[in-house]
C-alpha cells in the first residue's frame, strides 16, 4: 500500500461494525484513500422494515466510515438526495457533492438471451405477468397478492394471467407466505420461482406479457432497467429512485393508493394492442446503460479522490 492509493469499497461492509475505525488506520499508517459506493440509506429512512440491530449498526457504521472517506459514490439521484440530508442530520460536510453512477443492466449474452431456448418447467409465453425480487416486506409482493386476489374475484373474463414471484422468501413475509399456502397461491394463479437461475430469469422475462416492481423504497430499482433491456413493458411505484430507472419507457402507480394500482394493473392486463404498442417503443427507442459506463464512472471518481490533497469532510461549526 502507498500512499494516496484508492481503497475502494463497493460491497455490504455496514456488517462490520470496525470497519470504519480500520480505515481510519489505513488512511493514518498509509496514507490511503477509501472512496465508498453507497447504494442507499433504508436502514435509516425506514427503519420499521427491519430490525432495530440492523437500524442502529447501519446508523453508527455510516457515521463512522463517511468521514474516513476521500470520496462517495452513489447509484441513483435519490440515494444522493438521502445522503446529503444525513450529512445535514449529523453536521457533516464534504467538499463535493457525492457522485451519481450511472446504473448498467442485464446479466451475459443479451443476444442469447433474447434468441435462445427456453429454460423447462417455466410458465407458457404470455400467459403471465412478472415479479422479480427477493420477498421482503419493503418490495411490497403483498399488494400484488391483494390486487390479484381481487382480479379474480371481480372479472367476467377468464384468462386472467398468472403472477409470477421469481425470487427468494426473506424478511417481513411470513404473513404473505401464510396467505399464499391458505389459498393454494389463489388456486395456482400466483406462483412462486424460488431463487431462479440467470437462464430461467432471461426466460422469464423474455415470455411475460409484462413486468411489475411496486417496491415502496429503493436505492435503484434494477428490475424495472432489466425489464426494458428485454423489451418487456413496467409497471411500477412513483417513488423514490424507481422512476430513475424507468425513465420514460416504464408506467408508474402511487402504491400507497390500491384503487389506482388495480386500475392501471387491469387497463393493462386488458389493452394488448396498448401493450404491444408499448412494447415496441420500448424495443425502438430505449437505450440501456452498459456496465462498462457504470465502471468507468467509477474509476473517474476514483481518479479524482486520487488526485484531491485536501481532506474530504469536517464537522460543522
Amino acid at each position: 500500500m502507498k500512499p494516496d492509493d484508492i481503497f475502494l469499497v463497493m460491497g455490504a461492509a455496514w456488517a462490520d461494525a470496525a470497519f470504519g475505525e480500520r480505515l481510519r488506520a489505513v488512511r493514518k499508517s498509509y496514507g490511503m484513500k477509501p472512496v465508498l459506493l453507497i447504494y442507499d440509506l433504508i436502514p435509516l429512512t425506514c427503519p420499521e422494515w427491519f430490525p432495530p440491530q440492523v437500524v442502529s449498526t447501519f446508523s453508527a457504521w455510516l457515521e463512522n466510515v463517511i468521514p474516513q472517506c476521500s470520496d462517495i459514490m452513489v447509484i441513483s439521484h435519490a440515494t444522493k438526495k438521502d445522503v446529503q440530508d444525513f450529512l445535514v442530520q449529523r453536521s457533516l460536510h464534504l467538499n463535493q457533492a457525492p457522485w451519481v453512477v450511472p446504473m448498467g443492466g442485464g446479466f451475459g449474452d443479451m443476444s442469447v438471451a433474447t434468441s435462445g431456448p427456453d429454460a423447462p418447467g417455466l410458465p407458457p409465453a404470455k400467459s403471465y405477468v412478472l415479479f422479480v425480487s427477493t420477498l421482503e416486506a419493503r418490495k411490497n409482493h403483498i399488494l400484488m397478492f391483494q390486487v390479484w386476489a381481487r382480479l379474480l374475484r371481480e372479472k367476467a373474463y377468464t384468462d386472467v394471467p398468472t403472477l409470477v414471484f421469481a425470487g427468494r422468501p426473506a424478511s417481513m413475509v411470513e404473513d404473505l407466505m401464510q396467505q399464499m399456502e391458505n389459498t393454494d397461491y389463489l388456486d395456482g394463479k400466483v406462483r412462486l420461482i424460488r431463487e431462479p437461475s440467470d437462464e430461467e430469469l432471461r426466460c422469464l422475462y423474455k415470455n411475460c406479457l409484462f413486468t411489475v416492481f411496486p417496491s415502496l423504497y429503493e436505492g435503484w430499482g434494477l428490475p424495472v432497467t432489466e425489464s426494458l433491456l428485454f423489451g418487456r413493458p413496467c409497471v411500477a411505484s412513483n417513488v423514490t429512485s424507481i422512476p430513475e430507472a424507468g425513465g420514460d419507457f416504464a408506467r408508474y402507480f402511487d402504491p400507497y393508493d390500491f384503487e389506482t394500482v388495480y386500475d392501471t394493473i387491469c387497463r393493462t392486463i386488458e389493452d394488448r394492442e396498448g401493450l404491444k404498442a408499448w412494447e415496441d417503443q420500448i424495443r425502438k427507442n430505449f437505450r440501456p446503460t452498459p456496465w462498462s459506463d457504470t465502471a468507468k464512472a467509477i474509476l473517474q471518481s476514483c481518479e479524482v479522490a486520487h488526485q484531491s490533497s485536501q481532506p474530504t469532510l469536517r464537522r460543522a461549526g
